[in-house]
Parts: structure tokens; sequence; C-alpha cells
């Protein structure tokens, strides 16, 4: 870890990982999966998103990758969260890698990049200090959280899908922002992460906003699906959260989306009781805390945020 960033800003060595760590047999096989990343504790949103999976057609595999703690400060939201989400198949983000332990001295481990505010990283560790209180409660769910593995394999037909909470290099990588993805300076470094990780998809989130990208490289395609937030609005003005979906059945209301491998690659609309959300996160955020103080605003009114900006594009 690089001594000289501060808390929050900061990636521990033990997040990082070489991208050949998924060219392995697939952890799980499935016609359809979900990958839901950012639900940051929503229950509503987590309601809304089992549903969703149950209401499939054709049976579906349902994943969290990372993130899904956040604002569950209340114990009884927190036990709720853990015990949905350990029901399926789950990866850490870095909030769950924190509050497993004590003070790693990466603060939130989220990693942000010079554009996020001091002020933004101070209260997202503040955030996190607030959130391991809650854990500590829970020393049996602690442990399981931080025995979750910081990736996996699926694979979706014939796709090969490497899911992460950051990128194809580690847990709290932002090298799948949207403005990443759209660096044409970072288009070798993606290039080859698929290369040596050998799948057709990666499914993202951890950057908090949502864009697919289609990538036609020498060796074949590639597409990173970032899903944003599960749990928060990631459009201006539009109040829902996001899931990626993989299947090999189309999606019968998708935002947008693109193929690979023969698979179709949507983001779908989890559209939970923000009423009710914006409720249970008062009750616990109220306004002067740091939470409120950063996240309310997009709770209630979305991010400065177009939607154009995430829908697929081929580079």
């Amino acid at each position: 870890m690089n001594a000289e960033l501060p808390k929050g800003r900061s990636c521990p060595t033990a997040y990082r990982y070489p991208p050949r760590v998924f060219d392995r047999p697939p952890d799980l096989v499935a016609d359809t999966l979900y990958v839901a990343g950012g639900l940051y504790g929503n229950v509503e949103a987590l309601e809304e998103l089992l549903s969703m999976v149950s209401g499939e057609a054709h049976p579906a595999v349902l994943v969290f990758n990372g993130d899904f703690h956040w604002f569950d400060i209340a114990a009884v939201d927190f036990r709720r969260v853990s015990d949905d989400v350990l029901r399926h198949t789950a990866i850490r983000g870095n909030v769950e890698t924190e509050i497993a332990g004590e003070d790693s001295g990466a603060g939130c481990g989220c990693a942000y990049p010079a554009d996020v505010s001091d002020a933004d990283v101070t209260r997202s560790n503040e955030i996190l200090g607030r959130l391991r209180l809650t854990a500590r409660d829970f020393p049996a769910l602690r442990e399981r959280l931080g025995r979750l593995p910081m990736h996996r394999v699926a694979r979706v037909g014939d796709a090969r899908v490497g899911i992460v909470h950051g990128d194809c290099a580690s847990l709290a990588g932002w090298g799948f922002a949207q403005d990443a993805l759209d660096d044409p300076g970072c288009r070798r470094w993606i290039e080859s992460g698929f290369r040596d990780a050998r799948v057709d998809v990666f499914a993202s989130s951890h950057t908090c906003l949502p864009a697919t990208r289609a990538f036609d490289f020498a060796h074949g395609r590639g597409v990173v699906a970032n899903n944003g937030a599960a749990g928060m609005p990631n459009f201006a003005g539009e109040p829902f959260g996001l899931v990626t979906r993989i299947s090999v059945h189309p999606a019968r209301d998708a935002l947008y989306g693109t193929e690979a491998a023969g698979a179709f690659v949507d983001t779908l609309a989890v559209r939970y009781d923000a009423q009710a959300w914006q409720r249970r996160f008062l009750a616990n955020w109220p306004a002067g805390s740091p939470a409120h103080q950063s996240y309310f605003r997009r709770i209630a009114q979305g991010p400065g945020f177009a939607r154009h900006r995430a829908l697929p594009v081929a580079a």
C-alpha cells in the first residue's frame, strides 16, 4: 500500500490479483445470470431483486458482486441483508472486506481517484467506521464476509464471465469506470486484461456509476458491464437502481444492452419502493450525518449523470 495516500484513497496489496486468475474452470454455470453490485444496504432494492429473479421464465442465478452493505447500520437491516445475500452466490467488495476486520489502514477501502473530494473521502471513512460498529455485533457474519472470494467465473451459454467488484486487476480498481473505459490510453490495458483472463464479459460495479462497453479486440470481442448501483439511482431524475443480466434468453424489459459470445448482456432497472427506502435511510442517517451529506441528494434526485453516457458503444 502506498503510505503517502490517505485512508480511503489507498489500495491494499491484498486487494490485487492478476487477470490470469480468471483463466480457470467456471465456478458456476447458468442460462441466466443476474449480477447485482452496489446494493448498499437498501432492503427495498433487495426485495425487488429477489422478485425479479424469481419472476424469470427460466431458472436464474443471482450473484452479489460486493458492497451489498453500506447504509444498513440498523441491526435488523444488517442481519436481513447479510442473510438474504449469503443465501446466494456472492463476492466481497471493499465494504465487506473492511467491516470483516478492524482498521486496515485503507479506511473505507474505496481507493477513490483524485476527482473525488477530500470531504467525500472523509465522510466515506466515517460511514465505514459506523457500519463496522454494527458488524461487531455479528461476529459469525463478519467471519463469513471475510471469507468471501474477490472474484468468480461463470459460464452463460458459450460466454465466459468474470465477476468482479472493481476491475480485472483489483477489488477496488477503477479501470472499469465510464471515463476509463472511454479513454484511448486505457485500451491496451483493458485488452490485455481480457486476453489474459480469457473471458468474454467482465461484470463489475464499485465505481457507483454505470457503463456498458463492447470492445472489438484482435483476439475477439470483450464486454464490460458495470451496473453502477443496484441500491441507488444511477441517472438524473430516474429513481431506480440497476442490475446486469447475462443470459441465453433475451430480456423483456432491458434499458440497454449488447451481446458477447452469443449471450445477451443487458442492464435492467431495479424499481424498488423509493419512498420507503428514503424513509428507512433518513431514520438511520438524518440531516447532518456523513451519509446524508454525501448521498441523500442522489438518493432523492439521482446523480448528475445522463443515461446516454452508460449506453453500449463499440470501441
